[in-house]
C-alpha cells in the first residue's frame, strides 16, 4: 500500500498524522509512505527523520495525494484539499461531518472519495480508540486553559484554581464523564479545584468516583445542570454523541445566570457545541465574551500541542493502518469491523446512517457495496 501524510492546513495547527516511528513500522511491513515536505515541522519531526524511517518526501500536497492509496491528515479537509483528491481515492481524517457544511459532503460524493473518520472508528464495546487518544490530551488541556482564562488579564474572575490558605478554590463543572470529562476531572482535582461532574449515565459517574477522590457527581437533567452552571467558575463542556451533532444542554438562560468573568470551554464545539451561546473560534482569536462570560470554543483544541498529540494519534491509528497494509483497504474493512465503522463514504456513497439522517441522503451498507465490488 502507498500511504500519504499530508501537511495540516489550519493556522497554528502543529500536528502531523504519522510520526517517524509509526512510518518505520509501515515501511518494515512492505508499504511505501509519502510524507509532504515539512509536514512534521510543527511537531518537531524533521524531514530527515522521516527519510531515516524509510519514507519518501513529496514536495506538494497534490503530489502526495496522487501517489497515495490512502492519504492521512488530522483536521477536517478543506474544499481546496478535496479538489486535489483524485476520483476514487481514500482519505482518513477527523471529518466531523455531522456539522460540516453540505459542500464538504457533496465534494466527497462528487469525487467518489472513501472517507474514513478517525472520530467514529468504534469498537464493539462502544469505545472510540482514536478519538479517545486526542480526548485524553484535550481533557488535560482544558484545565490549564481554565487557569489562564480565569486570570484578570484574560477577562476572568481573577481566581486561582487551587485556592490558598483562607481562599477557596475555583469551582469547575464538567458536563460529560467520557474520556474528555474524566481526563479534565483528574487534572482539575490534582490542581486543587473543587470539581463537580454531571452525566446522564450513573455507571460513568460511579467510575469517576472510584478513580478520582474528592469529586462531586450529579445526574444530568435540566435542573441539576442549571444549578451547577450557575455556581461554576469554569464550565467544561465534554458532551459527545458519536457521529452526530451535539445537543445544546446548556441554554442561553443558564449562561446568563453565570457570574461575570466565569469561563466556558466547549470541547464539544467540534460536533456543534453543547452550549447554546457557543460559536466557533480559532487559535488566533480563541475567546469571546457573552454576558460577561468568557467563551473558549476552538475546535482543534489539541493543535498547539503538536508533538504529544501527534504521537498519541499516530499510535492509536497504527493498528488499523497495519491491517490496511496487510489486507488492502477493502480487506481491512471486512476483517476489522471497528475500522469499517469509521467509514463515512465509500467511493462517494454514504454508508453511515447517522450522517445520512443528518443530511437527508441515501445510505447503503458498506458490506453490501464491498460484496458488489468483489462480484465478477
Amino acid at each position: 500500500m502507498n500511504f500519504g501524510v499530508l501537511r495540516e492546513e489550519g493556522v497554528g495547527d502543529r500536528r502531523v498524522a504519522l510520526t517517524p516511528p509509526v512510518v518505520r513500522k509501515l515501511v518494515e511491513q512492505g508499504n511505501t509512505v509519502w510524507v509532504e515536505r515539512g509536514a512534521g515541522e510543527g511537531a518537531m519531526f524533521r524531514d530527515d527523520e522521516y527519510l531515516r524511517a524509510g519514507a519518501s518526501i513529496g514536495y506538494t500536497t497534490a503530489e502526495v495525494i496522487q501517489r497515495s492509496d490512502l492519504a492521512l491528515k488530522i483536521s477536517s479537509p478543506s474544499l481546496r484539499l478535496l479538489d486535489l483528491v483524485p476520483g476514487g481515492a481514500a482519505l482518513m481524517a477527523f471529518y466531523h461531518l455531522a456539522v460540516a457544511g453540505p459542500a464538504v459532503f457533496q465534494r466527497l460524493k462528487d469525487r467518489a472519495v472513501t472517507a474514513i473518520g478517525c472520530e467514529i472508528i468504534q469498537r464493539a464495546n462502544g469505545r472510540l480508540p482514536v478519538l479517545a487518544a486526542a480526548s485524553e490530551i484535550a481533557g488535560q488541556t482544558t484545565v490549564f486553559l481554565a487557569a489562564h482564562l480565569l486570570r484578570s488579564s484574560s477577562g476572568g474572575r481573577g481566581i486561582l484554581l487551587g485556592g490558598s490558605p483562607g481562599v477557596p478554590p475555583a469551582h469547575i463543572v464538567v458536563l460529560g464523564a467520557g474520556v474528555v470529562g474524566c481526563s479534565a476531572v483528574r487534572t482539575a482535582v490534582a490542581a486543587g479545584a473543587r470539581v463537580t461532574v454531571l452525566d446522564i449515565d450513573s455507571e460513568k459517574l460511579r467510575r469517576v468516583m472510584v478513580h478520582v477522590p474528592n469529586v462531586a457527581t450529579a445526574l444530568a437533567d435540566p435542573e441539576s445542570i442549571g444549578a451547577a452552571v450557575a455556581s461554576a467558575d469554569v464550565l467544561i463542556g465534554a458532551v459527545l454523541v458519536a457521529g452526530a451533532k451535539t445537543p445544546h444542554v446548556v441554554t442561553r438562560a443558564m449562561v446568563e445566570s453565570m457570574r461575570p468573568g466565569s469561563v466556558i470551554i466547549d470541547v464539544a464545539i467540534d460536533q456543534g457545541g453543547c452550549v447554546e451561546t457557543s460559536r466557533l473560534t480559532s487559535i488566533a482569536e480563541p475567546t469571546f465574551l457573552y454576558h460577561g462570560v468568557v467563551h473558549y470554543c476552538v475546535p482543534n483544541l489539541t493543535a498547539e500541542l503538536g508533538r504529544s498529540t501527534s504521537m498519541a494519534l499516530a499510535q492509536a491509528v497504527m493498528p488499523y493502518l497495519m491491517r490496511v497494509g496487510e489486507l488492502g483497504l477493502e480487506g481491512a474493512f471486512e476483517a476489522c469491523p471497528e475500522l469499517a465503522n469509521g467509514v463515512y463514504t465509500y467511493h462517494g456513497v454514504c454508508v453511515h446512517p447517522q450522517l445520512a439522517a443528518a443530511w437527508n441522503v441515501p445510505c447503503r451498507p458498506l458490506a453490501e457495496l464491498l460484496a458488489e465490488r468483489r462480484a465478477p
